[in-house]
């Protein structure tokens, strides 16, 4: 009678395990199942927690905490946790799984069990990552645990998988609270995209790349391993594209400095101790800003923004960034500004040549040759000039017809150089709503037309904006010889 009954759960064994399995994983009790097990076994073994804070004891960026960031969330054990932020990442169509407060991931490592979760620390509400580990494995593995880490968040990053960000500093970050506030850094500028000439380029590439590369050679002349760079030229020019093209070349974090929100010299320099290793700090329309703490006292002087180019302070914690000064015009500005160990590299960014409007017509339009090109030519020859941003947008406007478009970029070159005095007549025309199709009228001052309302108020929106440059710039030179 036995051996019958025994005979006859065999083939109902397979059966009753399939719908155990069924029940477990359908209904969510095995889940149930881990964290009961997993209770358990907290209750028989002991545990030590370690902390890695987001700042350390002096406020400052702790950079351990970003290596464990870009490890935890590369693993893929934060997918099958309980909660997961969904966020976007440098792709505007890729979705991002972060680490939640109320969240517990597990890694694996030379066979002992890892927790790791996030916590909010007081009272600033600053982050912190909490690894929970076994005291019988932390002895065993801990160092080599943490040296993994470290390896393979460097090599998340030579990969480019970590995604860029942008810093800006806010007001109000003194005593203890964050001095910095980021957003996800997506400018699509490269060296590749950038209107410059090749030889120059290259040549400020080979320089980035023997820089990354320096770091003990600077160590071994007692220097620190920081890079300054000036940018001059008028606005339009590339001078912000070029910051962005340098970071995505290196793959740095930018750090953009807003003097008017800073409270003192000395808030100035706590800024620089928030800022990562291998960022680039960037301080723009320096110029602008040293004429006007020269007509009235500012809350930051001239001597704390020496100090902050090559001060102790920099040299004590600059190094792996590099430093990017930004400035319409040099000329009239202090030489100990830019003496060098404060500006290493000067880069001028020049207005459109004809060669440059060639480049922008192939870049925007598609166009190589063009029989308006020797009018073009002829009108840069005569002395007229316009930005690259200024032909850019002119183009982009027509993009659909690049005939329109270069005559466009005609008409408003002609206004800047020998066609001035018709700023005034083509502002009648525009306020009389009298402009025709360029089908049925000549061009304006000399021009072959333009083709719309539109294209004029753009055209005169750039001389007006061109205008006032001008105007700063003589009143610069006026107070200058004032002095």
């Amino acid at each position: 009678m036995l051996s019958y009954k025994f005979i006859i759960l065999i083939p109902l064994t397979p059966i009753i395990l399939f719908i155990i399995r069924y029940i477990l994983f359908k209904t969510g009790l095995i889940h149930t199942t881990k964290k009961l097990h997993k209770k358990l076994q907290d209750f028989f073994y002991l545990y030590q927690y370690l902390k890695v804070p987001e700042l350390n004891q002096t406020m400052q960026p702790n950079m351990f905490y970003r290596k464990v960031s870009l490890y935890l969330h590369s693993l893929p054990s934060l997918e099958d946790s309980d909660f997961t932020n969904l966020i976007t990442g440098n792709n505007q169509n890729d979705i991002v799984l972060t680490l939640d407060s109320d969240q517990i991931i597990e890694d694996r490592f030379l066979g002992a069990t890892v927790y790791w979760f996030y916590t909010k620390t007081e009272p600033n509400q600053t982050g912190a990552f909490v690894i929970k580990i076994r005291k019988t494995d932390k002895r065993r593995i801990l160092s080599s645990y943490l040296h993994h880490i470290t390896t393979m968040s460097a090599e998340i990053e030579y990969n480019g998988k970590r995604d860029l960000r942008l810093f800006v500093n806010i007001t109000g970050g003194g005593g203890g609270g964050r001095r910095w506030r980021s957003v996800p850094f997506n400018h699509p500028s490269t060296f590749e995209t950038m209107l410059m000439e090749t030889d120059l380029k290259n040549r400020i590439k080979n320089d980035l790349e023997s820089f990354l590369k320096a770091k003990n050679y600077y160590r071994r002349l007692g220097r620190v391993w920081k890079r300054s760079f000036l940018l001059y030229g008028e606005s339009g020019t590339g001078k912000s594209s070029f910051v962005a093209a340098m970071a995505n070349f290196l793959c740095y974090d930018v750090y953009d400095v807003d003097l008017s929100k800073i409270q003192s010299d000395s808030d100035l320099k706590f800024l620089l101790l928030e800022t990562s290793p291998k960022s680039i700090i960037v301080v723009e329309d320096l110029d602008r800003f040293i004429t006007a703490e020269l007509e009235s006292p500012a809350t930051v002087t001239s001597v704390g923004i020496q100090n902050f180019m090559d001060g102790i302070m920099t040299s004590s914690y600059a190094e792996g960034r590099i430093m990017i000064f930004t400035m319409n015009s040099k000329e009239f500005i202090d030489p100990n500004f830019l003496r060098p160990g404060r500006v290493d590299v000067h880069i001028h960014f020049p207005v459109c040549d004809f060669s440059s409007f060639k480049a922008l017509a192939n870049s925007y339009l598609g166009v190589k040759e063009h029989k308006l090109f020797p009018a073009v030519d002829e009108i840069f020859r005569q002395g007229a000039s316009l930005s690259p941003a200024e032909i850019g947008e002119l183009m982009i406007a027509n993009r659909n017809s690049p005939s329109r478009a270069i005559k466009s970029v005609i008409g408003a070159l002609q206004m800047d150089g020998d066609g001035r005095g018709c700023g005034d007549m083509i502002v009648r025309r525009i306020e009389d709503d009298d402009v025709e199709d360029e089908s049925n009228q000549g061009g304006l001052c000399g021009g072959d037309g333009f083709s719309t309302v539109k294209d004029l108020k753009k055209i005169y929106g750039l001389l007006r904006l061109r205008n006032v440059k001008r105007n700063m710039s003589g009143n610069l030179l006026v107070n200058d010889e004032g002095r």
